[in-house]
């Protein structure tokens, strides 16, 4: 079982992995419809909303929690440096 380098989600399915293929590194929640990875700023937009819709925080602490979450992931790393 792979984790998911921008976002952190187990994946254990092959129709978790973005395209079904299981040699990606990153989910389909994480992947444009083209099938690569988004960008930085369209993951944290997405983090963001999931956390508001999902948990309820409002979106400066949503936004907090999305950074502090992607930076310690791998695809994120280069980000914060």
């Amino acid at each position: 079982m792979k984790v998911c380098i921008a976002c952190g989600m187990p994946m254990k399915e092959v129709a978790e992995y973005a395209g079904g293929d299981t040699s990606k590194d990153y989910c389909i929640y994480c992947a444009r419809p083209d099938g690569s990875m988004q960008s930085f700023e369209e993951k944290k937009a997405g983090m963001i909303d999931f956390i508001v819709r999902t948990q309820g925080f409002d979106e400066k602490a949503a936004a907090q929690l999305a950074e502090s979450n992607m930076k310690k992931l791998p695809a994120w790393k280069e980000c914060f440096e």
